[in-house]
């Protein structure tokens, strides 16, 4: 029912009902945002496949695509390149959701090609700095041959270096929270499913979040995003 507003002598005007946002934020997500919502549909296609697809066909992707020093060391660009085009869990991953949550986040603050450049930062670096002490390990005898291939794929390495990231454009308090956050988390994850060479990957990939911070910081005041995320210049 429209409300009125009626006065002595006035005549009675219909008052104007609120617009509602909620249909306008709609249509803002997918230009807002469209590096992270495009790059969550490919996971979220990939993890589709993953699970209803030939299990073979499957383990051979997953395979190809994994960032062992074997992969690397014949097609590195196309290894880290398609390693990144899975989420580990497949369609059932939290990933997914977080994934979404934390780039579209730091895509609205700093532009969807600075997202990206962060995250390929994290998930390229803390592979290298795993992998090659891997390699060079197996060169001198302290490892096997078999360690040359190991399946080892997924966004989690770019996805912590842009929660890393994300942190350093908060206020103090939510920044400490933030990245205590995802160490708590990273703790535990190791404790539940020890894996020395995929625990040393995460805590590699908050440390490179963190030390893009003044580099975020710079780029989010030039825009003029401020705690909402708004920003009136695009990437």
């Amino acid at each position: 029912m429209t409300a009125s507003v009626e006065r002595p002598g006035v005549p009675r005007v219909p008052a104007r009902r609120p617009r509602t946002p909620g249909w306008t934020l709609l249509r803002k997500v997918p230009t807002g945002v469209p590096f992270s919502l495009s790059y969550s549909l490919i996971l979220l296609g990939t993890g589709l496949y993953a699970h209803l697809g030939d299990p073979r066909t499957v383990h051979d992707l997953l395979t190809v695509s994994s960032t062992d020093v074997a992969n690397l060391s014949q097609r590195p660009l196309l290894t880290l390149l398609a390693s990144a085009l899975w989420v580990v869990g497949g369609i059932t991953s939290p990933y997914l959701v977080v994934f979404l949550l934390v780039l579209g986040a730091l895509e609205r603050r700093v532009g969807g090609l600075r997202t990206a450049g962060v995250f390929l930062l994290g998930h390229v670096l803390a592979t290298l700095l795993t992998e090659i002490p891997v390699a060079a390990s197996v060169a001198v005898g302290h490892l096997p041959d078999s360690s040359l291939r190991r399946l080892d794929y997924g966004v989690s390495y770019g996805l912590i270096a842009c929660a890393g990231a994300l942190a350093g454009l908060l206020p103090p308090r939510p920044r400490w929270a933030l990245t205590g956050g995802v160490g708590a988390a990273l703790i535990a994850g190791s404790l539940m499913h020890f894996d020395p060479l995929t625990d040393w990957g995460h805590a590699l990939a908050l440390l490179i979040g963190v030390a893009c911070w003044c580099y975020v910081r710079r780029v989010a005041q030039r825009r003029g995003a401020g705690p909402s995320g708004r920003a009136p210049r695009t990437a």
